[in-house]
């Protein structure tokens, strides 16, 4: 500690913060060592007042003497609920100064993404994901940081910040090991709570991870305190008063220098005889004596505070006129006036924000205290005022949706127009958290009886990815209200069943769509109904089915043309139950095909569509990929992983598209890229969150796919890292977990176990009526396991399993059948089998098969031939454990290697 001011500080604040200073410029000199010097992330934690804007200025100073480029932005109290305002302030700068040409160029596929948030370009009239829209904004510094290195980013006041800058903070603070970015940001300790203290917490333990915990500010000693009265005082000021000066400011650096100032302002002499003297002063500098103070300098220069703590924000001498209500002469007076009285201040160029604000308020307890000073009614009133000012500016409605938001509710028909216009604008650009403030204060006004069940439809909506609870609720009662009717009533009942769906009540979410359907006369709307009803019920992975379902699917599908949607879902749903029943491949693609136009998706029903969701997409292309139409399978979900990409989706949808992607290799046999594919998968459904459906899906195809490549170990490994095991979810995954399970167990040495999880697949499948035996291939790995122990049972199963995949009807089916009965057989007859299951598999897609069926054939008729050539396929599919065995094998016949 120092009890001197260190001659290099250019603040009272930075009194006694060597070490965090010194801690500040090494982070600086590692970024500027080296181009690919890793990220670094330190976070300043202190009460208000104690030197951490101070620190972020030095930060700068530092930067900027290294030749850093250097981008800040702070958070306001005030300002919470406008979404991206921090993350706008850091980049704007940066972005705005280029042609629109070089925005698009630097941002690449992320501009139409990540540009709305930041608005440097129109949202339209899109639903952004928040995930795509986070994704995009950390590739947008990504890119930036490259041209603008060595990059240092300053968050001040980060208690404050909006909740869509946090969210993008803790995501950009996980990238910072690969991204040569330094990133300082201060706040309070507390201030916020939920979800956005859980961005910054997350924040705080990147950088404890990496070795940098949080530093935590301490107050002035008094030895430091004595030190600075006597530098700004004089050194006659006796040790009595410094004493005193450091008890009424607690040591607190801001309000030391304040006192300080006031000190000199009376002209009192730094004695002990004056220092009873101080705390009178001291309560002049904040709360209700800053209110008296203020109201001393006159009414007009009261009412230009309390206007400019309105705004928050770029304050500007005629803005503040406006919503004052003064002419611009008085507005100057008054604002030199504040300035003289150390209320408001020029903007430090030093900051670097930038902006076009004439003032802002010297600190933010002065912007508090002034704030929370204004009468409640005419706070209310004069937000309403300043949400008019901003509209007439064309500015939009998203922008004054924060001073619309503290208008007292008064039976505004426009209020709640423009709040839902707002809510439109934040779904827009990825802020459904915002867009849920506005409907639900919209509510509140309240709105029009032909307009309620609108907004609290549209709140449902915003509400969905976030809240389902709150979405079935708000459905449900804006559906027992007059006014939804048409497409808009139906687009309600199937929103509210998919909530119920992920809310884990499948059979309340069946119920609704029938109760729905029942009402309405025969044609699409009811059609459509129908349609989600049984997607609902075909997605159940219960031990039971609906009683009928198949049939009256069937009954239904078969009256449908494809003439519309609606029809071309039921023909999607009858082909991909056909598909799970294991009915004949070929008619299970007809009716798949009769659901496209002209060989793609229909208008309407493209998987960035909202009407019908992704299941239904998934459905169609599963269908054909487990009917050996891989080429269609592929296709789709490359078209699917192309447009979230393309949308910035990056939620469980591009979880599940690069989950199916690595579905669609490894059917092919394409297993190293299977596995990339699923780990790319998990990686993003970790973030999603787990136990969900797609969470699983990830995971299980990511297991089956490193026990074909023979890699039992990792495969157990990722099962345990990630709860691979049950109670399963209540939704069918592909492929069936149990089975994949009981393989995985087979594979680990737990034959017992594995020998009853597929028992148990086999027994659920049956329940459901499920038979197609390469989705769920839990008979087939039952049979081999219980080849020694019950070679009667074993036999039984070989049989049911080669019914099953001649009704069927594919060459992957029939050869992997004959496979298995291979397996049981020995001496020529598993010879001849084994070769019958190479000639099917050989037509097959499916190139890992066939190169398992090589190897088998092979070893069984001692066919070097055939054992290179299984060799060869093996090492072309990654099947590390397949090539092995096949060398072995080679290794020990006679004449080769």
């Amino acid at each position: 500690m120092t009890e001197i001011r260190p001659p290099a500080a250019p603040s009272a604040a930075l009194w006694e913060r060597d070490e965090e200073v010194a801690a500040l410029a090494r982070a600086v000199d590692t970024l500027c060592a080296d181009r690919s010097s890793p990220g670094g992330l330190l976070v300043l934690r202190g009460e208000a007042g104690l030197g951490k804007t101070a620190l972020l200025a030095e930060t700068r100073r530092i930067a900027e003497r290294r030749g850093c480029t250097v981008w800040s932005a702070r958070g306001g109290e005030t300002l919470r609920s406008v979404p991206f305002n921090v993350v706008r302030q850091l980049l704007q700068p940066a972005l705005v100064s280029m042609l629109p040409e070089e925005a698009r160029e630097y941002l690449g596929d992320w501009y139409d993404i990540a540009g709305p948030a930041l608005g440097i370009t129109d949202p339209g009239d899109r639903h952004a994901d928040p995930q795509g829209v986070c994704e995009g904004l950390v590739a947008a510094v990504r890119r930036l940081a490259r041209r603008d290195w060595p990059l240092v980013l300053l968050i001040d006041d980060a208690h404050w910040a909006d909740q869509e800058t946090l969210y993008w903070l803790a995501a950009f603070a996980e990238r910072l090991a690969d991204l040569s970015v330094l990133v300082v940001v201060a706040r309070r300790p507390g201030e916020i709570s939920g979800v956005s203290a859980g961005h910054l917490d997350a924040v705080a333990a990147v950088a404890a991870a990496a070795g940098r915990p949080v530093t935590t500010l301490s107050a002035l000693t008094p030895q430091a305190a004595a030190g600075l009265t006597r530098a700004t005082l004089g050194e006659n000021a006796d040790a009595a008063f410094c004493r005193e000066v450091w008890a009424v400011t607690g040591g607190n650096p801001y309000e030391t220098v304040e006192l300080l100032a006031k000190v000199q302002d009376s002209e009192l002499e730094p004695v002990e005889a004056h220092a009873g003297e101080l705390r009178d002063l001291n309560r002049s500098a904040r709360g209700g004596g800053l209110v008296a103070r203020l109201e001393q300098l006159g009414i007009d220069a009261t009412r230009f505070a309390w206007a400019a703590a309105i705004l928050g924000n770029d304050i500007t001498v005629a803005l503040v006129a406006r919503l004052a209500t003064l002419n611009v002469d008085d507005a100057a007076r008054c604002a030199e006036l504040l300035r003289s009285a150390r209320i408001l201040t020029a903007p430090d160029p030093a900051a670097g924000r930038a902006g076009t604000a004439d003032l802002e308020f010297v600190h933010p307890l002065i912007a508090t205290a002034v704030y929370n000073s204004i009468p409640d009614a005419l706070r209310r009133a004069m937000h309403g005022i300043a949400a008019r000012i901003v509209t007439d500016s064309g500015r939009g409605a998203a922008s004054a949706a924060r001073h619309l938001l503290e208008v007292h509710p008064d039976d505004d028909e426009e209020l709640v127009w423009q709040l839902r216009e707002a809510a439109r604008e934040h779904l827009a650009v990825g802020a459904p958290d915002a867009a849920r403030r506005c409907l639900e204060r919209a509510l509140e006004e309240p709105p029009r009886p032909e307009v309620h069940a609108h907004v609290l439809y549209e709140l449902g909506c915003a509400t969905f990815l976030t809240a389902p609870a709150r979405t079935i609720g708000h459905l449900r009662t804006a559906l027992g209200m007059p006014g939804l009717d048409g497409d808009r009533r139906v687009d309600a009942v199937v929103r509210l069943s998919q909530a119920l769906l992920h809310n884990d009540q499948m059979e309340e979410a069946v119920r609704t769509v029938e109760a729905e359907a029942a009402r309405l006369e025969p044609g699409p709307a009811r059609m459509r109904l129908q349609a989600v009803r049984f997607m609902w019920e075909g997605l159940v992975a219960g031990e039971t089915g609906s009683p009928g379902r198949s049939e009256r699917l069937a009954e239904l599908a078969a009256t449908c043309t494809g003439r519309d949607n609606s029809e071309r879902a039921l023909l999607i749903l009858r082909g991909f139950d056909a598909m799970m029943r294991g009915e004949n491949a070929e008619e299970v693609v007809e009716v798949c095909d009769r659901a496209l136009v002209n060989g793609r998706l229909a208008p309407g029903l493209g998987w960035t569509d909202s009407e019908w969701g992704v299941e239904l997409l998934l459905m169609l292309a599963s269908a054909y990929a487990y009917t050996d139409r891989l080429d269609r399978a592929d296709s789709l979900y490359n078209e699917a992983l192309h447009a979230y990409e393309t949308a910035g989706w990056s939620g469980g949808h591009l979880v599940l598209a690069h989950a199916y992607v690595g579905l669609g290799h490894r059917r092919r046999g394409r297993l190293e890229a299977a596995e990339q594919s699923l780990r790319e998968s998990l990686r993003l459904a970790e973030r999603v969150g787990r136990g969900l459906p797609l969470y699983w899906t990830a995971t299980c195809n990511l297991v089956d796919t490193l026990l074909a490549r023979g890699h039992a170990e990792a495969a157990w490994e990722v099962a345990e890292r990630h709860g691979f095991a049950p109670p399963y979810p209540s939704t069918i995954v592909l492929p069936d977990p149990r089975s994949v399970r009981g393989r995985l167990l087979l594979a680990v040495g737990r034959t017992k176990d594995g020998v009853n999880e597929l028992e148990a697949a086999e027994k659920v499948a049956a329940a459901r009526g499920h038979h197609n035996p390469v989705h769920l291939f839990a008979a087939a790995d039952l049979a081999r396991a219980l080849a020694a122990e019950d070679p009667a049972r074993a036999a039984r199963l070989a049989v049911d399993l080669r019914r099953r995949a001649e009704r069927l009807g594919t060459d992957t089916a029939i050869g992997e059948a004959l496979r298995v009965a291979a397996a049981l057989e020995a001496g020529q007859r598993a010879v001849r089998l084994a070769a019958q299951a190479v000639t099917y598999l050989e037509s097959s897609p499916c190139q890992y098969e066939h190169a398992a069926a090589r190897v088998e054939y092979g070893i069984l008729a001692r066919s070097v031939p055939d054992l290179e050539r299984g060799l060869a396929l093996a090492r072309s599919c990654g099947a590390d454990g397949l090539a092995k065995r096949a060398r072995e094998e080679l290794g020990t016949s006679a004449g080769l290697r």
